[in-house]
């Protein structure tokens, strides 16, 4: 029988919420995002609050990430993150194809949107956007990532996953393994406008030193600018940018 999730594990999630909330939430939002009674998200909330790790706005009821998170983050960043590197990564991307770029971390089963840049073409896709949070193998960047894992993590996965019942049937398993196959061929991945119809993406993995998928370099856009012909030049720029940050990691 799965073990019921402690006081530690209803924190992180709520955590894990209010870094999704890009204008805050309600208490009743988190409850119902994480799966929570109201009564205990209230108390989780009040307690994150009084170690500055959640923020309340008095004037709406709206809750934040609070300022120790702030903190937490930035003395964890020397170890785990890449950010500052991949800044320039992002700007050269967004750049040299006037599409909107991103960087993006795995956080176990999900990746996290941690940079956007947005280049000159006037019509952008908006799926994307900083602390974006989706499952693996949903978004490009997902899709880069999981199909670098090793098999058995791969397969232990989408035995855990079902993706379909928020994302829809064009994420089944068999469909998912197809789009891996194709990613591990190329070396990028390919979102042909599965989260949100005639928005495309493209996506590459950047590796940590021991040579796991850690964090994705991705490209979006309209259809129309994401066309057979053009997919092979937007793929090698992704390539040549995770190359370079793979080797700083």
């Amino acid at each position: 029988m799965p073990r019921a999730p402690g006081v530690l594990e209803k924190a992180a999630a709520l955590l894990r919420a209010l870094s999704a909330a890009e204008s805050g939430a309600t208490t009743t939002d988190l409850a119902t995002t994480t799966g929570q009674p109201r009564a205990t998200t209230h108390r989780l909330l009040e307690s994150l609050a009084a170690e500055g790790l959640a923020d309340r706005d008095p004037a709406t009821g709206r809750w934040y990430l609070g300022p120790e998170t702030y903190v937490l983050g930035v003395a964890a960043a020397a170890r785990y993150d890449l950010t500052n590197e991949a800044r320039a990564s992002v700007h050269r991307l967004a750049k040299e194809t006037g599409e909107s770029a991103f960087f993006s971390v795995r956080r176990g089963d999900e990746v996290v949107v941690l940079l956007r840049e947005d280049g000159d073409f006037p019509i952008r896709s908006y799926v994307l956007y900083e602390s974006a949070r989706f499952p693996l193998g949903v978004v490009s960047a997902g899709v880069a990532i999981l199909a670098h894992l090793p098999a058995r993590d791969v397969d232990a996965f989408l035995a855990r996953a079902d993706p379909t019942a928020e994302w829809g049937p064009q994420h089944a398993e068999a469909l998912v393994r197809e789009r891996l196959a194709a990613t591990r061929r190329t070396g990028w991945s390919l979102n042909p406008g599965l989260v949100v119809e005639g928005s495309w993406g493209m996506a590459a993995a950047v590796f940590d030193k021991a040579g796991r998928p850690e964090w994705a370099l991705t490209l979006t856009g309209v259809e129309q600018r994401f066309r057979a012909d053009r997919q092979p030049v937007l793929g090698r720029l992704l390539l040549e940018e995770a190359h370079r940050l793979s080797r700083l990691a």
